[in-house]
Order: C-alpha cells, then structure tokens, then sequence
C-alpha cells in the first residue's frame, strides 16, 4: 500500500463505527466512510469536541451539521496551499491520500531533465495540477464543473502559482481527448481520476466500469513518443489494484515501461492502522 503520510495539517485521529475523526488544519469533522466496519471503543475525547459532522442518511445522500466551523479556510501540503470548505456528499474539497501520487509524479517531473507536458483529467479541484505545476511542469486541467475549475485556480493562487503554465478548461473530459487525437496534440504524462458513476453533458450515462478501458485506450493516442506516466487513480470498491495494473499494461505496452498499482491509504494517529483510501495504478517509463 502507498501512504500518504507526510502530512502536517491534515490526520485521521481515530475511527470507527463507520466514522473517522480528522483534522483538517485548525479544525475537527466526522465524515462517514464505508471501509470502517469495525466497532472500536470511541476513547478520545475528540470525538465530542468536533467542529462540523456530515450524517449519512438511511434514504442516500446526508447532511452536514455545523457548531463552530468557518465557510472556508486553508491547510497547506508542503508548498502547496488548499481552500477548503465543506459541500455535499461529505467532501472538503481535496482528497488528502493523493498526497502520496503528488510526491512520486512531482519527482519524475523534477528528475526528467527536459520540459514536461502534463494532462489531468477529471481535475477536480486542482490538488495533481498544482502540485505537478509545483514541480515545474506545463498543465492542461481539465474538468467538467465549472465551479470545480474555479476552485482549482483559487488553489493555484494560493500557492503562488498564479502564472504558472497551466491551461484551465471546462469540457468532459473524453470529448476533450478525442479533439486532442484529432488536432494532434501530445503530452508527456497524464494523470486522471475519474468518478464511480456521472452523467456527460447530455445525459451519458458514466460507470466507470465500462468507461475506464476505452478512455485509457483513448489517452494511450495522445501520449508522444517518450512519456514520462500515466497515472489513474480509483475509488469504486470492486475495480482492484490488479485491474489497474492490466488496463495500463495491455493499452501502453509499446511504450515499454513498467506497471505498479496498490491501495492507498492514510494513518490513523491513535491505533497505528492504515484506512484504505482508494486505488491507484502507475505507469512510468
């Protein structure tokens, strides 16, 4: 498993009972989270002394309750620097286990000797984008929400990286790629993260189980002819670390590199456990 363990303000304190107790900076939230099946006494006191709780509910969906929480603020990842703020569905804005992706593609960046044109689709708010900018590459992100892109630039100002060389698109993301095959653009690396499940921008239907293979087929078109990686990050529970690893293998073998995927995951300060964040599969030549 690869960890993302060098954070300073951001720790999972402890969980159970289907919830974890982190803190973000400043400030404590519980957030509900399917891995954490297990039923450990609740001993540390920071479980009552919590500044916002998101409770799922029995019908789908849940609802945040606040006590002493600001709209938004920041916590920083090394150079990095991230608003914050919490949305529907459970989310802050960042997924604190990619952390671990950031430091292994934020150093092939810094190591490759030559200039270094990265893609990350399905952008989300930003965290692979500026912290690949941060490593000195040239970026085109991309994402279908507009609120979303303009999360992301917030995040890239924050972080002094306002005239960095990134490209900030608002498109779907595979309709992008198929225009990119068509104008003949390139790229060195690719990094994506697509969801479990969404609709495209008329009504597609996406399940990332159906979608996951002909998309990488496609970006397989758009790398040049030396690329650095390609990195694809899941969080649906039945895609296992191996079916990364095939996916990648079969659709860039000419490029002759080698595959790795593993879980992710993030420590939990008091009992020493790993929680399983997800999955990533890493190409790298």
């Amino acid at each position: 498993m690869w960890i993302a363990d060098q954070w300073k303000d951001y720790e999972i304190i402890d969980c159970s009972k289907g919830e974890k107790l982190e803190r973000w900076g400043s400030y404590l939230l519980v957030r509900p989270d399917p891995q954490i099946i297990w039923d450990l006494p609740r001993t540390d006191k920071r479980w009552r002394n919590i500044n916002g709780h998101y409770h799922r509910s029995k019908k789908g969906g849940g609802e945040w309750e606040f006590f002493v929480l600001p709209k938004q603020w920041q916590i920083q990842y090394k150079t990095l620097t991230f608003h914050l703020k919490p949305f529907n569905f459970k989310h802050t804005g960042l997924f604190p286990e990619q952390a671990v992706n950031w430091d292994w593609f934020s150093r092939k960046i810094q190591n490759a000797g030559r200039p270094i044109k990265v893609l990350n689709l399905f952008a989300y708010t930003g965290g692979a984008t500026i912290a690949a900018a941060a490593a000195g590459a040239s970026v085109t992100h991309v994402d279908a929400s507009k609120g979303m892109v303009g999360w992301a630039k917030e995040n890239a100002i924050a972080s002094g990286l306002k005239d960095a060389p990134i490209r900030w698109l608002v498109d779907d993301c595979v309709k992008f790629v198929e225009r990119e095959i068509r104008r003949g653009n390139t790229y060195d690396a690719i990094i994506m993260d697509p969801p479990s499940y969404g609709r495209g921008p008329k009504g597609e239907i996406w399940k990332i189980e159906d979608a996951i293979h002909p998309l990488i087929k496609l970006c397989a078109r758009i790398l040049n002819d030396h690329p650095l990686f390609f990195l694809v990050n899941s969080y649906t529970t039945g895609l296992a670390p191996a079916v990364l690893t095939y996916l990648l293998g079969t659709e860039l073998r000419h490029f002759h590199g080698q595959v790795d995927s593993q879980e992710i995951g993030l420590p939990v300060a008091d009992t020493g456990l790993i929680l399983p964040c997800g999955a990533s599969g890493r190409w790298e030549a």
